[in-house]
């Protein structure tokens, strides 16, 4: 299925699509794990100690490649968020900002994990995690690109917001044809050019931000090569395309794909 098939199908229906990874087995267990033991932390080191407790509220924050990373991520939490100096301050991945203030134990100390901020908040973002993941898996690097963007587009304030994390910027630079060299041009250079091509006030309307990420999947699609998905074949008929079969069957058929019954 194309990209931009495939992202019509779980956006149109994003609560559907959340539903559905929420209500698998090992997300399910992953979730109850977190939300029973979180609140029986209240340091560090027994944060850092509970694997799967740690594992989930990193995935949560996008970071599962850094999973391993223990000893960096002690060094982030240690120095916390109040020092302008810290390394979670210093650091441009947003990422890594943003679970460095939710998990500030340098400032919330024994009740950072009682925290509104460490609870549900993170299993919701688990689940969101896990069905970007589960959907760049299923259907193609691009789909996951587009949700994560739509995702994160309303917190986008300005193009250096944009250059920070490197799949907004894959996005951008999709959708405007820039070559992959455009990546390793003057930082200013690269922020003029976005903000010359791109109304980043467009992202805090939905319309106007499905249709840029409609833009984007179709340019993936044709930069990318996405070969034909049997299921597509449902929507043709002598060659032409057209709709077939309903929005809720094609949901269903996503949901097959997603593991939901």
């Amino acid at each position: 299925m194309s990209v931009a098939v495939s992202y019509k199908l779980i956006s149109s229906n994003i609560e559907r699509s959340l539903a559905i990874t929420a209500s698998r087995g090992p997300v399910k267990l992953e979730s109850a794990h977190y939300l029973k033991n979180r609140e029986t932390i209240s340091s560090i080191d027994e944060f850092l100690a509970d694997t799967r407790l740690f594992k989930t509220a990193m995935i949560a924050f996008g970071l599962e490649d850094m999973a391993f990373a223990k000893g960096y991520m002690r060094r982030i939490l240690e120095e916390g968020m109040g020092d302008p100096t810290s390394l979670g301050n210093r650091t441009t991945d947003p990422r890594i900002k943003e679970f460095a203030r939710a998990f500030d134990f340098a400032r919330f100390g024994a009740d950072t994990m009682t925290r509104t901020a460490t609870g549900q908040a993170v299993v919701d973002r688990f689940v969101r995690q896990t069905m970007e993941l589960d959907a760049g898996a299923n259907d193609g690097e691009g789909v996951r690109l587009a949700l994560y963007f739509e995702r994160m587009a309303p917190s986008i304030a300005s193009p250096y917001d944009i250059l920070a994390d490197k799949a907004l910027s894959q996005v951008v630079r999709t959708t405007l044809g820039l070559p992959k060299e455009f990546a390793a041009a003057d930082i200013d250079r690269q922020a003029a050019v976005i903000e010359a091509r791109v109304d980043l006030q467009e992202f805090s309307d939905a319309d106007a931000l499905r249709r840029f990420l409609a833009r984007f999947t179709a340019m993936w699609d044709a930069t990318e090569g996405v070969g034909r998905d049997p299921i597509l074949n449902l929507f043709a008929v002598g060659g032409a395309t057209r709709q077939t079969v309903s929005l809720d069957l094609a949901l269903s058929l996503q949901a097959l794909r997603l593991g939901g019954a």
